[in-house]
C-alpha cells in the first residue's frame, strides 16, 4: 500500500519485524491544509498489536547486547539518513499536520537528525556515575536496558516529538514500537524505512499505524512490554495508567499544559511583546506556549496596544508557503473544539481584542489568532487546555498575586517570566509549579535538561540522564574488594 505525496512515496503499512504488513481494514489521512484525503493508512489492532511486540521482544536480548558504540553508530547513520531526506520529511509533515515548512526545514528536521545524534553520543561519553566507596566497599552504578518499549506519540510535532523518545530508547538498549498519532501517520512510516537503511537489526524498531482506542490498549497491556511513554491528553494518559497498572509496566507520560507568560513592568517590552506573540506558533498547537498572558498593572495598556500591533502582522495561509506565519488547526473536530471554547468565553463576558473567531477568507481549518480579555475568574478559558491560537489577558498588582494566578490550574508543565530583576525571577521562578521555566526567553531546548511536567501535566522526566533513567534498570553492584583470589 504506497501512497503519493509531494512525489514522495509513503508506505501505508505497519513495520513490524523488518516488513512491510498491511491490515485488512484501512483509514484515511487527511491534510489540514483543504481537508483532502492524502493517503490511506492500515488500521491495526490486537493482532498487528501482539506481531509488533513480539517482534520487539525477539530481538531484544541481541539489541540489549549489541555494544553501545554500535548502538551509537547505527543512530548516527539514522541521523545521516534525516539529513539526506531532510527536504522530503519536511513537505510530508507540512502536508500531514498542517505545521510551517519554513520551520520544518530550518529547525524541526535538523532537530531530529540532533536527536539521535545527541543521545547516540551521550550513551557514549556521558552515561555514568562515579564510582563510589562504602566502608572499603566498591558502589558501581550501571544502566541495563529494560526490554521492550511502546512510544506513542502525538500529532503537532509528529517526528520530533516521535525520535525526543525513538532515540533515547534505542540507545539505551530498548527495542520500540512506536505508535503514531493516527491524524499524523506518515513520518512515522519514512522513519521505518530510514533505520531499515541505516541498518538498524529487523525487529528492534516497529510501527503500529491505527486508532488509539482500537491498537492502544493492546500495546499498553502487554506484559511482556518493559516501558509505556506518551505524550498527550490527561484523560488518555489516565486509560493508559490503568491498563499498565496489572503488569506495573512503568510509564512517563508529558500531557497538557496552561502556562502562563507573566510580563512584569521592569521587564523588556520589545522582548516581551515578540515572545508573546509567538505563543501563536503551530497556530497554539503546542503544549508548553504560554497561553495566558499575565501583565504587571502598570504597563498592560501598552503591552496590550504593541501586542496587538505586533500580531496584525502576523500572516496567515497555506503553511507550504515559506512567507506564512500561522497555518491551520490539525482537524475539523479540533478546530470545532478550538471555536466551541472561544465563543464559550464571549457568551460568558470575555472580549476578543483579536480574533475571535474562523478566517473567513481562507476557509477550511484556519483559525484567527485570537486575544481574549476580561475573563472572569476560574473561568473554563483560563483554567482548561485549547490548544489552538487562543491566548487571554490578565492584570496583577503585586508579585504574590501574579504568582497565585500563575498556579491557579491543575496543570505545571511551563513558565515563562519577563522581568529586569535578577531577584525577582529567583524568587518567582521557585514558587511556580512548572517542569521547565524561561525567563527572559522562550522555547530554549536543551537535551541535557530535565524534560517534563508537573500536576496534571505529566509523571516523570526525560531529557539526558532521565531518559536513561526511564528506558533502563538502573543498577548499582557493591563489591567487597578485600575477597578477591584471583
Amino acid at each position: 500500500m504506497i501512497n503519493v505525496v509531494a512525489d514522495v512515496e509513503v508506505s501505508g503499512g505497519h513495520w513490524i519485524g523488518g516488513e512491510r504488513v498491511a491490515s485488512a481494514a484501512t483509514f484515511d489521512d487527511v491534510s489540514p491544509i483543504d481537508e483532502a484525503v492524502i493517503a490511506r493508512i492500515s488500521r491495526g489492532g490486537a493482532t498487528e498489536a501482539h506481531a509488533a511486540v513480539s517482534a520487539a521482544a525477539a530481538s531484544s536480548p541481541a539489541w540489549a547486547s549489541t555494544p553501545p558504540t554500535e548502538r551509537a553508530r547505527l543512530l548516527h547513520r539514522v541521523a545521516d539518513i534525516v539529513e539526506d531526506r531532510l527536504e522530503r520529511l519536511a513537505i510530508v509533515e507540512t502536508i500531514d499536520n498542517g505545521a510551517l515548512l519554513r520551520s520544518h526545514l530550518r529547525g524541526v528536521m535538523p532537530r531530529v537528525a540532533h536527536n539521535f545524534r545527541f543521545f547516540a553520543d551521550y550513551l557514549v561519553n556521558d552515561l555514568h556515575h562515579p564510582d563510589f566507596e562504602t566502608r572499603g566497599h566498591h558502589n558501581h552504578v550501571s544502566w541495563d536496558p529494560s526490554g521492550v518499549a511502546v512510544l506513542i506519540t502525538p500529532w503537532n510535532a509528529p517526528l520530533m516529538l516521535a525520535t525526543w523518545k525513538v532515540a533515547p530508547a534505542l540507545a539505551a538498549g530498548c527495542t520500540v514500537v512506536l505508535k503514531p498519532a493516527e491524524w499524523t501517520p506518515l513520518t512515522a512510516s519514512l522513519l521505518a524505512d530510514i533505520t531499515k537503511d541505516a541498518g538498524i537489526p529487523d525487529g528492534v524498531f516497529n510501527v503500529v499505524q491505527g486508532l488509539g482506542e482500537e491498537v492502544g490498549d493492546a500495546l499498553t497491556g502487554d506484559p511482556r512490554v518493559s516501558r509505556i511513554s506518551f505524550t498527550g491528553s490527561v484523560p488518555t494518559a489516565r486509560l493508559i495508567a490503568r491498563s499498565a497498572a496489572a503488569n506495573l509496566t512503568p510509564c512517563s507520560f508529558e500531557l497538557g499544559g496552561k502556562s502562563p507568560f507573566i510580563v512584569f513592568a521592569d521587564a523588556d517590552m520589545d522582548s516581551a511583546v515578540a515572545n508573546a506573540v509567538e505563543q501563536y506558533d503551530n497556530a497554539g498547537q503546542v503544549c508548553l506556549a504560554g497561553v495566558r498572558l499575565l501583565v504587571e498593572d502598570a504597563v498592560l495598556d501598552e503591552f496590550v496596544e504593541r501586542f496587538l500591533a505586533r500580531a496584525a502582522a502576523v500572516r496567515q495561509g497555506d503553511p507550504r508557503d515559506l512567507a506564512t506565519d500561522v497555518g491551520p488547526q490539525i482537524s475539523r473536530e479540533h478546530f470545532e473544539r478550538v471555536d466551541g471554547f472561544v465563543r464559550r468565553a464571549v457568551t460568558a463576558g470575555a472580549e476578543a481584542l483579536l480574533g475571535g473567531g474562523p478566517n473567513e477568507q481562507l476557509g477550511g481549518l484556519y483559525y484567527r489568532p485570537t486575544l481574549l480579555a476580561g475573563a472572569a475568574p476560574g473561568a473554563e478559558i483560563l483554567t482548561d487546555e485549547v490548544f489552538g491560537p487562543v491566548l487571554t489577558v490578565q492584570s496583577f498588582s503585586t508579585e504574590d498575586e501574579a504568582i497565585a494566578m500563575a498556579n491557579g490550574t491543575e496543570f505545571g508543565l511551563a513558565g515563562v517570566l519577563f522581568t529586569g530583576d535578577r531577584a525577582r525571577a529567583e524568587r518567582v521562578s521557585a514558587q511556580l509549579v512548572a517542569g521547565t521555566m524561561w525567563v527572559n526567553c522562550f522555547f530554549v531546548r536543551d537535551l541535557r535538561a530535565p524534560f517534563g511536567g508537573s500536576r496534571h501535566s505529566g509523571v516523570g522526566r526525560e531529557g539526558g540522564t532521565w531518559s536513561f533513567d526511564f528506558y533502563c534498570d538502573v543498577k548499582n553492584t557493591c563489591t567487597n574488594v578485600d575477597r578477591w583470589t584471583t
